[in-house]
């Protein structure tokens, strides 16, 4: 016996009233003046979006390598219907960049996947200084309003994939 599969949903935006989401914000401090910058944009779309300031939980960790840590324990223990992560790597003059962003990415992936939870990768990868400032807020565009825009994407689809009559 076949089941009719169901449309898949789309969604934008959450429907007006879905103000009950719980959305993590996990933040590194290290390159503050960007990250802080991304933390703006972010938050500042989340309200204007019209989640209420209650409606988020902001973790900060020294650097991007903790980023990993931190949202697996903060997906475990709060349940959020989703996660932004904020920071900046730049390139330096060893291989170093090019190994802490491809392990902190699979991290993030990894405990996306494992927690079930959409996990939102506002983490600038970066050649240089200049660079990340263009996409904090300048002419390559802001990154924290980018992120907080594709969580609040994410957690329309999830609801709506969650009350979908036709899932088994």
């Amino acid at each position: 016996m076949s089941r009719r599969r169901a449309s898949p949903p789309h969604v934008t935006r959450p429907a007006a009233g879905f103000l009950a989401a719980r959305i993590g914000i996990v933040a590194s401090r290290f390159n503050a003046e960007i990250v802080e910058s991304l933390l703006r944009g972010c938050i500042e779309t989340l309200k204007t979006a019209g989640l209420p300031e209650a409606g988020h939980l902001l973790l900060r960790v020294p650097g991007a390598w903790e980023l990993p840590w931190a949202v697996q324990t903060l997906a475990r223990r709060y349940h959020p219907d989703a996660v932004i992560v904020l920071g900046a790597i730049i390139r330096g003059e060893t291989d170093h960049y090019r190994h802490l962003a491809r392990a902190v990415t699979d991290g993030l992936m990894t405990v996306g996947l494992h927690e079930n939870v959409p996990v939102i990768l506002g983490l600038l990868t970066t050649d240089t200084w200049e660079q990340a400032l263009e996409r904090s807020g300048g002419k390559a565009g802001h990154k924290g309003v980018e992120s907080a825009d594709a969580a609040l994407e994410m957690v329309g689809l999830r609801h709506q994939v969650q009350m979908d009559p036709s899932r088994t």
